[in-house]
């Protein structure tokens, strides 16, 4: 036996002595690292030989935390191919490792060899959505070419369809073969869905039957790409992603990859069409750009270093896509998303730094704010400080299909530059603003000239422009629509002469004056079919309330119901995670004190859990500001369905029933508990 083994370890050592080192990389340049900061995880050193590739990593993480690495880790070179990892030292794989004293741990991983020539290659840990990974690693001589955006798209010229923008039903189905249930732990997939012309998001829920089939149908009012996925599952899975045009199926067949890792199969529809650019998880980009958005100098300093990933989000599109061969479409929604992707890291940078420059203190009850730098609080306001976004076509349709433009849209809209403009002028000398129809109008006006001078299309109102301002008509809608409502009553009043009730009538920023206005502003087509379209729809509200849908997860409503036969329930969705939903909760103690003396209002408060059980820490929250109150704790995935069920997205969120089960109208329920007198008064009257 020892003989063998000493056989063995002579065989080995000859076979190490016979590998040939093509090159070593010392200290090799990355483009970026995912799910984990560049600073954590680094790569001190690449050997390519013809037995193995090695690669020494070093990762820095804070003392006590945990990760961990898979056996499945493998390196992507330039001709696409995978090059699995063989073994590993100074690391336990598959299980979860705790950061040392040091904080440093060293490791060294062992692929299979790369081609002698491989200039750049990435290290993907894992296929989980959220798995570490190393883009881009190469040698600091090797300059990876850096086409400019105009080249990239001339390079792959792709027509968009006239029927681009749409208003049609998508339909995505599948399989999950080998689907079990309580293997995978997940019997749904979520997909949190904004479409940028509806008021609300939505979460739509795709239930799994036994034998592992799905299907889900919603609307859209363009092409978009999403996912499908569990928070709940058991398995390192990325879920389905996916993109579709409105009007198209999707089939898609999930099953083992020759890694014996999950993956998607495309059979039909548009995802079949670009399914190397839905596989590419698009090349990273946000990964990229995480340096800008995380960034806490100073404005002129943010500048350069925008610059720096701008070229270097160019090079990874370019690269990525030339290695996954795609197709102009594909390069086309590439480019669409790494603007996107470009755009929010900056906007966020400025969000950051609001927040950064605010120092808050908290005297007798109230908060009082010192700004910490006035010459960067100034750049925060002016238009000039965000000049990178002038590199970007805010009128490319193709935008709309990445999954973060609806956030950009809401970074944009609610901008410092944007949002100062739109009130100038009309803040009296007391710092009020009176609400009124030459106020709200002049208001959209200033809004389009701030967003001109901010998006650098000084000649026209954009598509994104015009989003915007679409936007605030759909938030303002309900106001205006009550207003109009008031109408009949102050023509009604006899104290008041004809003229006096007129011009009162007349100042009223009210539906049918701003409605049309706004309407006229929205030079692109679609835009302004979507807006009569929205008014059509709300208008068609003639009943304040509607009854619960009859699917399964409406029973727990209806059992709410029962339960307080007679009242109002006033349901506050809530989340131990969610810092405004607690602050709600605890601001409003004395409020639902006065609440629960009523006999005709029941408020329920509703919180998802990883169990239904709840945590120790729910518990013990709930026992200290929820003690009174009617509580109730459901998992994360009946959760989804509730959100799906009452069309919402982020919490908190409240929701109104009456006393028959029915679901009253979103501008007549009840949105928390600051103006919860005059709401409820407006509803009780709504409802005689």
């Amino acid at each position: 036996m020892k003989t063998t083994i000493i056989a063995t370890l002579l065989a080995l050592v000859t076979l190490a002595g016979q590998a040939k080192v093509f090159k070593t990389i010392k200290e090799p340049e990355v483009m970026a690292c995912a799910n984990v900061r560049d600073d954590e995880l680094r790569v001190r050193e690449v050997v390519l030989a013809d037995t193995a590739t090695t690669v020494r990593f070093t990762m820095e993480y804070p003392k006590g935390q945990w990760f961990r690495f898979v056996a499945s880790s493998y390196l992507i070179g330039e001709d696409g191919k995978r090059y699995p990892m063989r073994s590993a030292e100074g690391i336990s794989l598959d299980s979860w490792v705790q950061s040392p004293e040091s904080g440093t741990t060293d490791f060294t991983m062992h692929f299979e060899p790369m081609p002698k020539q491989t200039k750049i290659f990435d290290f993907i840990e894992g296929e989980n959505l959220y798995a570490f990974a190393v883009l881009g690693i190469h040698d600091t001589r090797y300059k990876p070419k850096t086409p400019t955006l105009e080249e990239l798209y001339k390079a792959n010229p792709y027509m968009l369809p006239t029927n681009w923008f749409k208003t049609d039903t998508i339909t995505v189905r599948g399989r999950i073969e080998g689907y079990d249930a309580e293997q995978m732990g997940f019997t749904s997939m979520e997909c949190y869905y904004e479409d940028v012309f509806d008021k609300e998001s939505v979460t739509l829920v795709a239930e799994i039957q036994p034998d592992g089939t799905f299907e889900k149908r919603f609307r859209a009012s363009y092409p978009v790409m999403q996912r499908f996925y569990s928070s709940e599952g058991k398995v390192d899975w990325s879920g389905v992603c996916f993109y579709a045009r409105p009007g198209d199926t999707i089939d898609i067949t999930v099953r083992p990859n020759e890694q014996g890792q999950l993956e998607c199969y495309y059979n039909s529809g548009s995802s079949k069409e670009v399914q190397h650019w839905l596989k590419s998880n698009s090349c990273f980009l946000s990964s990229i750009f995480r340096p800008l958005s995380m960034f806490r100098g100073k404005f002129g300093e943010a500048r350069p270093l925008a610059d720096s990933l701008w070229q270097k989000a160019l090079q990874r599109v370019n690269w990525v896509g030339r290695r996954e061969h795609f197709t102009p479409l594909e390069m086309q929604l590439a480019l669409a998303d790494l603007q996107v992707q470009f755009a929010y890291s900056l906007m966020n940078f400025a969000l950051y730094k609001e927040d950064d420059l605010m120092k808050q203190e908290l005297r007798d009850g109230i908060y009082y704010t010192e700004i910490t730098d006035s010459a960067e609080w100034r750049l925060l306001f002016d238009a000039s400080s965000y000049s990178p976004l002038h590199r970007l076509d805010f009128d490319n349709p193709m935008l709309l299909s990445s999954r973060d433009y609806s956030i950009l849209l809401n970074r944009i809209q609610y901008a410092k530059p944007v949002t100062e403009a739109q009130y100038k002028g009309m803040i009296d000398e007391a710092g009020g603003y009176i609400v009124n129809a030459e106020h709200e109008m002049q208001e959209a006006m200033n809004g389009y000239e701030a967003l001109r001078s901010l998006l650098g299309t000084a000649d026209h109102n954009t598509l994104m422009a015009q989003l915007c301002v679409y936007n605030n008509m759909l938030s303002n809608f309900n106001s205006w629509r009550h207003s109009e409502e008031t109408i009949p009553v102050i023509l009604a009043d006899t104290t008041r002469s004809e003229a006096e009730k007129q011009a009162s009538v007349d100042e009223l920023a009210s539906l049918s004056k701003l409605y049309p206005f706004y309407l006229s502003t929205y030079s692109i087509p679609y835009v302004h079919q979507k807006a009569e379209q929205f008014y059509a729809e709300r208008m068609a509200q003639t009943e304040f309330s509607t009854p619960l849908p009859d699917v399964p997860i409406a029973e727990v409503i209806r059992r709410l119901t029962a339960k307080h036969s007679g009242k109002f329930l006033i349901i506050d969705f809530w989340g131990m995670g969610c810092g405004p939903c607690r602050a709600a909760i605890q601001s409003s103690k004395e409020k639902r004190a006065k609440v629960r003396e009523r006999d005709d209002v029941k408020l329920v408060f509703i919180a998802e859990e990883r169990t239904a059980e709840g945590s120790d820490a729910y518990h013990k929250y709930v026992s200290e500001w929820l003690a009174d109150e009617e509580t109730l704790c459901v998992t994360y995935a009946d959760f989804t369905r509730l959100q799906e069920l009452f069309r919402f997205n982020g919490i908190p969120h409240y929701e109104t029933i009456t006393p028959e089960g029915r679901m009253v109208r979103d501008d007549l329920r009840i949105n928390g508990f600051y103006n919860f007198d005059y709401e409820l008064k407006r509803l009780l009257e709504k409802l005689k």
